[in-house]
């Protein structure tokens, strides 16, 4: 295989974009992204860092991001595995995107930005659920809000697939293999749903 290796090469391959395409970008929340980041449960939050890349899911009960103003978002970080990939990318390198997603549409919507972590007692005690609230909060500074084409969710028929987790490796089956039984198993798998309700906030 031969890889491209000039911008020239890769434009001569796929031409020039329309207008709906360069036109589209956005650089604070309009009202219609408004909607949108209030409809979004679940984002996926991409940061770099020394070691590379690293893309982590995030989720909440309710909009999954909040609006400070019209060009800074709010991200909390939520109970998790503690390795803080996300966070110590970001103290060493501010550059993140988020995709957002509203189950049941095809369409995403894309945040291009730079981002800082804070424990600001009074923002991480803003986002507070049954007397628990995150440590730090991800403050994202919005240069670039936009839409993504929705052919990618359309072909995977992601929303309407339905359940198609049978027969998958737990993550106890995971952790059993790589650790030759050390860590995971039946007991991590059994225990897991009980840990989860009682560490999600």
């Amino acid at each position: 295989m031969t890889p491209i290796k000039t911008i020239e090469d890769l434009e001569a391959l796929y031409g020039v974009p329309g207008p709906a395409a360069t036109q589209k970008v956005a650089r604070r929340v309009t009202p219609e992204f408004r909607i949108w980041l209030a409809r979004s449960r679940f984002c996926i939050l991409s940061t770099v860092g020394p070691e590379g890349t690293d893309a982590s899911p995030r989720g909440d009960d309710g909009a999954v991001v909040r609006e400070l103003d019209a060009g800074t978002l709010a991200l909390p970080d939520w109970r998790g595995n503690n390795r803080i990939d996300s966070l110590r990318n970001i103290v060493r390198d501010p550059r993140v995107s988020l995709m957002l997603f509203v189950p049941g549409s095809n369409n995403v919507v894309r945040i291009n930005g730079r981002a800082f972590v804070t424990g600001d007692d009074d923002l991480c005690r803003s986002f507070e659920k049954d007397g628990r609230h995150p440590r730090t909060v991800i403050v994202i500074e919005i240069a670039e809000i936009y839409t993504q084409c929705a052919r990618a969710l359309i072909r995977s028929g992601l929303w309407a697939a339905g359940d198609e987790s049978e027969g998958l490796p737990s993550v106890g089956d995971i952790l059993a293999a790589l650790t030759e039984g050390r860590v995971g198993g039946k007991a991590y798998d059994e225990e897991w749903p009980e840990r989860a309700a009682n560490s999600m906030w």
